[in-house]
């Protein structure tokens, strides 16, 4: 597996936070902020993992997430989704979805370094 993620946030914070982490471990870091044409995106830069916003304009984090999964060349793409909301039946949604890993913002460096480690390595 490469080191290659997608970040599809809206935040500029939030973008410029996960870029420095994940730049700072080798990754290479590409950002999208439009979730209506996040889905075209991933298919066009293939990433290794994709962090994906669970609100964002055009179309929802969860909807890209499912519309993924139902793409057999996504299947199996490691997705972290974060999120603003921590309600339980959210967490519950995107996992029926097929979320890899749920993160509730505010996160820590360390949470999202450790999910990143976690996933590439079931990934493998």
């Amino acid at each position: 597996m490469g080191k290659h993620v997608l970040l599809v946030e809206d935040e500029i914070n939030i973008i410029e936070a996960i870029r420095f982490l994940l730049s700072r471990e080798g990754w290479q870091v590409d950002t999208h902020g439009d979730g209506a044409t996040a889905v075209d995106t991933v298919r066009d830069l293939r990433p290794d993992l994709l962090v994906l916003d669970y609100m964002l304009p055009g179309k929802s984090g969860m909807d890209i997430l499912k519309e993924l999964r139902a793409d057999p060349e996504f299947a199996s793409l490691p997705i972290l989704m974060l999120t603003a909301r921590g309600q339980s039946r959210d967490r519950d949604e995107a996992e029926r979805a097929g979320v890899s890993r749920f993160m509730t913002k505010p996160f820590s460096n360390l949470e999202v370094m450790t999910a990143v480690r976690d996933l590439v390595q079931l990934a493998q």
